[in-house]
């Protein structure tokens, strides 16, 4: 059984072992053990509400308990750009034209900007090869917005979420080789080091302010603009689902999208429900008609959510759990739950 989880001490070996799958293009999750253990401290900190909330960062780990095998990872951070300058680039328009000539154009661009700074974001997502089958991706990545809804309280208006951007079979980056390589002078990939680092204010001193016209950069690097890696396609088409948006935000490195959205428009708050739990049968077949459910407990410090085919009896309020599930989540029987269906309903026609 895949159960996600808040992160603890205990997770340090497991959580490096998944940095060492990822690869590059993954600023927040880089295969550095001291780096790796600083963010465990800090998000164990944050599960224990030791630090402000805007301070904050959540870590959740999928496990397999048949095995005690961390099979992915996400997180939400409290509020980027705080303590580092956050920046993207913002995709603007300019407009020349001349009447005496009949000539009007527009011309797209490019702005360094510090937009987004404050906003809650989601980050980190990562499952491993051998359980990327099923829905296991989708029931990770959308672990986040149960979490989320239970503690609203707990976030700012904004939430964003940066998509890995577009890289070639060889790893590397068309945006970054036509643009960014020119005023950093180093390879990508030790600049996303650098970035994973929080050495960020070189980026301050080698870009410049002004606007940058797109049609000056290669072809290739164009083409990219606000493109995912292939990997992270049905990533971005999980959190769109669930109301994220593109909204002209790229990253600065190798052009990926910013998603955003406001807090109070994503599904799981308009969706989600608290329900108490009941007792199943542990023979008791799940019915037929029975959506699968995300369902997690209420505990800050010990969330925990799984996966399960049991009906909500929306009118009572209660969802049937079976012993093992109940000891996944760590509840028993008149306790409170959270609970959304995984897959999103499409809309009835009249």
């Amino acid at each position: 059984m895949l159960v996600v989880r808040a992160i603890n001490s205990a997770d340090l070996d497991g959580l490096y072992q998944l940095a060492r799958e990822v690869g590059s293009g993954m600023t927040t999750l880089k295969a550095d053990m001291p780096m790796l253990g600083e963010r465990l401290r800090v998000a164990c900190a944050s599960f224990a509400e030791t630090v402000e909330p805007s301070r904050r960062d959540y870590l959740f780990v999928m496990e397999d308990t048949g095995n005690g095998r961390l099979a992915g990872v996400c997180a939400i951070k409290g509020a980027v750009g705080l303590d580092e300058p956050f920046y993207n680039y913002r995709i603007g328009t300019l407009v020349h034209s001349s009447r005496e000539l009949g000539v009007f154009s527009r011309m797209e661009t490019l702005y360094l900007s510090n937009d987004l700074t404050g906003s809650t974001e989601l980050c980190s997502l990562f499952l491993h090869p051998d359980y990327r089958s099923g829905g296991n991706g989708k029931l990770l990545s959308k672990s986040r917005f149960l979490f989320i809804a239970q503690f609203p309280h707990l976030f700012t208006e904004k939430l964003i979420a940066e998509m890995r951007g577009y890289q070639a079979p060889d790893g590397s980056s068309p945006f970054y080789e036509g643009l960014g390589r020119h005023f950093f002078k180093m390879d990508f990939d030790h600049v996303d080091d650098l970035t994973s680092l929080g050495k960020k204010s070189f980026i301050a001193e080698l870009m410049p302010r002004q606007p940058l016209y797109v049609a000056y950069l290669p072809d290739e690097a164009q083409q990219v603009i606000g493109k995912v890696h292939l990997s992270t396609a049905p990533a971005r088409h999980l959190l769109e689902q669930e109301g994220m948006h593109f909204e002209g935000y790229v990253d600065i490195f190798d052009a990926g999208p910013v998603l955003q959205t406001r807090v109070s428009e994503l599904r799981a708050i308009r969706d989600s429900a608290l329900a108490v739990v009941t007792a199943a049968a542990s023979n008791a077949p799940a019915p037929p008609e029975a959506e699968l459910r995300m369902v997690s407990n209420t505990v800050l410090k010990d969330f925990r959510m799984i996966a399960t085919q049991s009906n909500l009896d929306a009118i009572n309020g209660r969802i049937a759990l079976l012993p093992f599930e109940q000891q996944a989540l760590h509840c028993q029987a008149g306790d409170a739950v959270r609970t959304l269906t995984l897959n999103v309903r499409k809309p009835s026609h009249v």
